[in-house]
Parts: structure tokens; C-alpha cells; sequence
């Protein structure tokens, strides 16, 4: 099977995140700057909720152009990783409704950690699929970065009941890890 229809789809599913998740913002109770002052906490959860599913559409984007097939085990790793970026809209309402608690905080970071783990998986699948030698299992290597973010979710997640401004601390910089263009597919596929 071809990646184009494996690609259109996750495009549908994330646009579709991304725009229920700027649906659910509220709009301040009135005109005045006091008013937007006290959004400004779910208005940075909603802009690093939008970077971190763009850097997976992004990745994912680059994922796909490197892969020549895909088969049913990468269908289901990418529905496993298109479940949990549709969730994302969810754990951001609920850190709004309960003013950022630390379970809803814990949460976030579970959702974006099981996505992490749902795109590991669905390079892994890849790679199955296509061999030992296919661009996707070059240029991937042995993924730091992606075990890196995975450590930083396990470390986030239990400091939201702790230290809850260190796990979002934690949230961020894996969303900074992941800002740095990661090259290693377009090198791969320019050899």
C-alpha cells in the first residue's frame, strides 16, 4: 500500500484537533485587558498544544515522503498516535476547567507522552515494513531524541502532583527538543 492515503487522513485528524481545540477556547467575559489577563494561562497551554501537534504533523509529514509502503501493523501504530493527538483538545478543556489541577496537568503530559510513544511506534512499523536498509530505518537510527522526550514525559508526569510549574517546565522543553529541525530523514533522502 501507498503512503498518500495513510498521510491525507492523518492531515484530516490533525487539522481537525487543531481546530476543535481553538473551538473550545473562551472568549474573555468582556472587553477589558483584566479580563484576557486571566485566559493567558489556557492561551499558552492552547499555543504550545498547537506547536506540539504541528512538530508531529510536521515529523510525520517527513516520516511519510521517506517511506515507499506501508501495511496494516503502520496503520494501526498511526491510529494509535492519531488517537491520542485527538485527545489533546480534551486535556487542554480540562486544564481550563479545573484551573490547571495537577491531575489534569498529569494527564497532559500522558496524552502527549502516549503520542510520543504512538509515532515511535509507527516509525518502528515503518521500518518493519520497509527493511533494515530503507531510508526511514537510516535516517532514524537509534532516535534520541524521541527516547529522550519519552524520559521527559515519565519525569513530567509524577512532578505535576509535586511541582507542578517543573512538569510544564518539562512539557515545554520537550516541545523545545523537538523545535531544533530534526534533519535526519531530508539527509538520508539528499544522499
Amino acid at each position: 500500500m501507498k503512503a498518500g492515503r495513510l498521510e491525507a487522513f492523518t492531515d484530516g485528524v490533525v487539522a481537525i484537533a487543531i481546530t476543535i481545540m481553538v473551538l473550545e477556547l473562551k472568549v474573555p467575559e468582556d472587553g477589558s485587558l483584566a479580563a484576557l489577563a486571566e485566559r493567558v494561562p489556557i492561551l499558552l497551554a492552547y499555543v504550545l498544544s498547537f506547536i506540539n501537534v504541528g512538530l508531529y504533523w510536521n515529523n510525520h509529514h517527513h516520516l511519510l515522503q521517506a517511506t515507499t509502503r506501508i501495511d496494516g501493523r503502520v496503520l494501526w501504530a498511526n491510529l494509535f498516535l492519531l488517537f491520542w493527538l485527538s485527545l489533546v483538545p480534551f486535556v487542554i478543556r480540562w486544564l481550563d476547567a479545573s484551573d490547571f489541577s495537577p491531575v489534569a496537568t498529569a494527564s497532559y503530559g500522558v496524552v502527549l507522552g502516549m503520542a510520543a510513544i504512538g509515532y515511535s511506534l509507527t516509525e518502528r512499523a515503518i521500518i518493519a515494513c520497509g527493511g533494515r536498509e530503507s531510508v526511514v530505518a537510516r535516517a532514524v537510527g537509534s532516535d534520541r531524541k524521541g527516547k529522550i522526550s519519552l524520559g521527559l514525559y515519565a519525569l513530567a508526569i509524577p512532578l505535576a502532583f509535586v511541582l507542578q510549574w517543573l512538569s510544564i517546565a518539562l512539557y515545554i522543553l520537550v516541545i523545545l527538543l523537538w523545535l531544533v529541525p530534526d534533519r535526519r530523514i531530508e539527509r538520508i533522502v539528499e544522499e
